[in-house]
């Protein structure tokens, strides 16, 4: 039997300057945990899986709205293992993401690695709605299959809009069923850790960055507002993370100064 949940989260500055949680909502398998923010201003909230999913046929969901100059960081305690359901084939499981953050608000999104299993079948749905003024930091990451093991299909699509014009859209797809030679040369190279790092700051409007490669594998690209896109193609989970922790890093200097 597939599951149905939709965790909700909003964050919102309080009359003291701090920023609370006043809806934190747990739902099937995804449990929200308020947890220690590592310093600085944001609350922080962890993503913890209550149970194995999604499974195909799933249909999960996260929604989070950050209020006008609140700062929310939410992360998970562990990788998100999309698994093949346990009858013949079903549907693809689906995993919708939410997000809203206002004026002078920030929100930082770094879960852990999408691993994607051999049979499994997900589809995955990022929308983001900034204010003008609002700050973002997204990260995705994919393992296409788990050791030893050849992937399962996962299309993975990121719709941001700033301002309510759009800012970046774009969709990939690995695995049977992809398009043909998303494993090719030109694409994936045979790499098996694909990811990605959205940065979105007003500040580039006044520090512009230059396209660059950062490495045989890893570009960073201005988009057409304030913003930059890293991607990187790893052998593995680990040096993917390197690459797009030193990408942020690289990035966050350039916009403090």
């Amino acid at each position: 039997m597939s599951v149905q949940a939709t965790a909700r989260i909003t964050a919102v500055l309080d009359g003291r300057g701090v920023t609370s949680l006043p809806v934190l909502e747990s739902d099937g398998p995804l449990a929200l945990r308020r947890t220690r923010a590592r310093g600085g201003p944001y609350a922080r909230v962890t993503v913890v899986g209550a149970m194995s999913a999604p499974l195909d046929g799933d249909r999960l969901a996260i929604e989070a709205r950050v209020g006008n100059g609140a700062r929310l960081t939410v992360d998970s305690a562990a990788a998100t293992i999309a698994l093949p359901g346990p009858g013949p084939a079903a549907e693809p499981a689906t995993y919708e993401i939410e997000l809203s953050v206002g004026e002078r608000a920030g929100l930082c999104w770094l879960p852990e690695q999408l691993v994607s299993a051999h049979g499994s079948a997900l589809r995955m749905t990022t929308r983001v709605e900034l204010a003008p003024t609002a700050r973002l930091v997204l990260r995705e990451e994919q393992i296409l299959g788990r050791h030893g093991e050849s992937t399962g299909t996962v299309t993975s699509r990121l719709t941001v809009h700033r301002a309510g014009r759009p800012l970046i859209d774009q969709q990939v797809a690995y695995g049977p069923g992809a398009p043909q030679g998303w494993d090719g040369a030109a694409v994936l190279g045979g790499h098996r850790a694909v990811g990605q790092l959205l940065v979105v700051d007003p500040a580039f409007d006044s520090e512009g960055l230059e396209a660059r490669l950062l490495g045989p594998t890893a570009a960073l690209t201005p988009l057409a507002g304030p913003g930059v896109l890293v991607t990187a193609l790893a052998p593995d989970a680990r040096l993917l993370r390197k690459f797009l922790d030193e990408a942020l890093n690289d990035v966050l200097h350039t916009v403090t100064g």
